[in-house]
């Protein structure tokens, strides 16, 4: 059955295996280096979470197709290329740093998913972050999909304050799309601080 396969001209196991790797190099690299966040199973991941589970996996699969096959018989189909080793090197390095790059800017942060849930399961899931006087936040509208690609706004704060942990926040949902205003306080003000929420 090997034998008629390589006649035929399909891809063999390992070159398979070679561009399995090569489609989760592509994808940790966008996941690593793009502002996307899953819930799943009521847990947020970030997107760079996901780009270094995709990391391990490709190095699974690589690992596989080193492992050395059937010797191919006289007379069969040439094997077709799997992508270029360099090809491959050169996205792992770029998902690599997209990784590193999420972790480093997530040290500090905290995400809070907030209650209740919008119409069509729409959910407000909100990144704060502080450093030394400086404190942010993201708030992201993620649908029953669990995916949100990009935050629906941000803020800045004085002294590192978290309006969310703090509790200074009202979320309030319309019947098609929702609204989160965040407050500071005298001392510690929040610049930006109302933002709309759609999961269309």
């Amino acid at each position: 059955m090997d034998e008629e396969r390589r006649r035929t001209g399909r891809l063999t196991r390992s070159d398979l295996c070679m561009f399995i790797a090569t489609g989760c190099l592509l994808l940790a690299a966008a996941a690593g280096w793009s502002s996307a966040l899953f819930v799943v199973l009521g847990r947020v991941v970030p997107g760079w979470a996901v780009g270094a589970v995709l990391l391990l996996v490709s190095s699974v699969v690589m690992r596989t197709a080193a492992v050395p096959a059937r010797p191919e018989t006289e007379g069969a189909a040439p094997r077709r290329a799997a992508p270029p080793r360099f090809v491959r090197g050169l996205l792992a390095v770029v998902a690599g740093l997209g990784c590193a790059v999420g972790v480093l800017g997530d040290l500090g942060s905290e995400y809070h998913i907030l209650r209740p849930t919008g119409p069509h399961g729409c959910t407000a899931v909100v990144r704060e972050t502080s450093f030394l006087f400086a404190g942010s936040g993201d708030v992201y509208a993620v649908g029953p999909s669990g995916v949100a690609w990009r935050p629906s706004g941000s803020w800045q704060a004085d002294d590192g304050y978290r309006p969310i942990a703090e509790g200074t926040y009202e979320l309030h949902w319309g019947r098609d799309d929702g609204a989160l205003s965040v407050r500071g306080t005298e001392v510690d003000p929040v610049m930006d601080g109302l933002h709309g929420l759609d999961c269309d």
